[in-house]
């Protein structure tokens, strides 16, 4: 068998062109050959175990399509899936073994998913860098001595190397789209809310949400499809809600791209470094847009970036901090990044939220009257290119110190503060073959029409049809 989209795959089982047997086997195939190499998949089930749970769905028919019906996929170690261990990454909890599925996940076995694994993830899911003293580093199957980015990185890894058709993640500081940037592949951070979820009891009221669930893909087309599915309203979910419309049905036509207008916000004036050559990639791809096929053009926000980035991190941290203490990690549990959020996040106090919040408000008006003019906001996914999987960050950019340990990903605020859906598409490769990504951000809760739009983007440049060529 060879390497499908989720669409196809789904065609090819309806017509018995395949049986879903074949496919389990094939999948599985890969990641005993692959995975020892990427590490993408943790905590992997026994194939015997997932026939069996192929029989049992296919002997009790369901009373609606099951639009996934014998497809495997692996979840993010920091979902819970009933009966396999929900580590975090972290070797304190190894054994911590869910009792009951995520909604997420429950979603995803009502429609006939077979859940065969986890997908590896830093520990607590912080720093952009699928690292972990668990299970370790995460490979790119574009070059094996990189990272694939985090905290997504073993989902991104395995869609890549043909593990799995797509994947679920999730997003606070880019942990869908850094990775999607670094592997070539699509990766969705919602609105919050579309993708319901159990919400934490000890969020500062406050404080908006940060964090979402996302997916990953090979294409807007699976993107789309498995959106779907895990999209919607949930009783659990005070935040979460119904969209109007279908990613799956979503389209846009030749009329219509062509009046699109595309804000590129760029590195916003020189605030951010961004490597030259992602940028100059950036350009280059939205140059193509510009012929004839949308408006592109330079944006300058009036807003004060250096507010953004401040803002971002006393909310984060705040937020971790009232997350991270309820688990009491002792000294020897914890990394860099757990204890940086930690000293930072127990000296907020109420005065600097309610500060922090005025900058975010001021930049929610800035963005709201540039969505006046323009469609969508463009900007790189990644300020620097796949780096050496085996160290904890990028320290320096362009030969400018970074601060913190992910101030090499600041690039990815602007829409995880004002809760923005946003995509991260390809845009091509660098000179050394490594794949570069640029976020398109759109308006609140427009995520049906931002799919859309990748769905005619996709079209136009094909970048999915590049797959890493040790992993064929």
């Amino acid at each position: 068998m060879e390497r499908h989209s989720l669409k196809k795959i789904i065609k090819l089982l309806c017509t018995k062109k395949i049986s879903e047997e074949e496919l389990v086997k094939y999948y599985f195939s890969r990641i005993e050959k692959h995975n020892p190499t990427l590490n993408a998949i943790v905590s992997l089930r026994n194939i015997d175990q997932v026939f069996d749970t192929l029989d049992t769905l296919k002997r009790y028919p369901s009373e609606k399509k099951r639009k996934l019906l014998g497809i495997p996929l692996a979840i993010k170690d920091l979902i819970d899936v009933a009966d396999l261990p929900t580590t975090y990454g972290v070797p304190k909890y190894k054994n911590n073994i869910a009792k009951k599925n995520s909604l997420i996940v429950e979603r995803l076995i009502d429609s006939g998913a077979l859940i065969i694994g986890k997908t590896n993830t830093p520990e607590w899911g912080l720093g952009s860098q699928t690292f972990n003293r668990l299970f370790g580093a995460t490979a790119n199957p574009y070059d094996t001595t990189k990272t694939p980015g985090g905290s997504s990185g073993g989902a991104a890894a395995a869609i890549a190397a043909d593990f799995i058709p797509v994947a679920d993640g999730s997003d606070m500081m880019g942990s869908c789209r850094n990775p999607a940037a670094y592997c070539n592949l699509y990766g969705f951070r919602p609105t919050p809310g579309l993708i319901p979820e159990e919400r934490s009891k000890t969020r500062h009221k406050k404080l908006p949400i940060l964090s979402t669930l996302g997916m990953l893909a090979k294409n807007p087309e699976d993107l789309a499809y498995s959106l779907d599915i895990v999209s919607g309203a949930h009783r659990s979910d005070p935040f979460s809600f119904d969209l109007n419309s279908y990613f799956d049905d979503s389209s846009i036509s030749d009329d219509i791209m062509r009046k699109i207008k595309i804000g590129w916000l760029d590195n916003f004036d020189g605030y951010y470094q961004v490597d030259e050559e992602i940028r100059n990639q950036c350009i280059k791809t939205l140059s193509a847009l510009a012929q004839n096929i949308a408006v592109v053009e330079e944006v300058r926000p009036t807003a004060n970036p250096h507010h953004l980035s401040n803002s971002w991190k006393t909310l984060r941290s705040k937020s971790l901090y009232d997350e991270i203490v309820n688990y009491n990690l002792a000294a020897d549990e914890k990394i860099h990044s757990i204890d940086w959020e930690i000293k930072n996040g127990e000296l907020i106090k109420e005065k600097d939220i309610d500060e922090a919040l005025l900058w975010r408000s001021l930049w929610d008006k800035d963005i709201n009257s540039i969505f006046k003019k323009y469609d969508y906001l463009a900007l790189p996914s990644t300020q620097v290119h796949p780096f050496n999987k085996d160290i904890p960050s990028p320290t320096a950019i362009n030969g400018d110190q970074m601060e913190t340990y992910h101030q090499w990903m600041d690039i990815v605020v602007l829409a995880s503060i004002l809760g923005l859906p946003t995509i991260s598409v390809p845009v091509g490769f660098s000179r050394e073959g490594l794949p570069i990504g640029m976020q398109l951000i759109g308006k609140r809760r427009s995520d049906t029409n931002l799919v859309a739009f990748a769905k005619k983007y996709e079209a136009i440049f094909n970048y999915s049809d590049v797959i890493p060529k040790h992993f064929s």
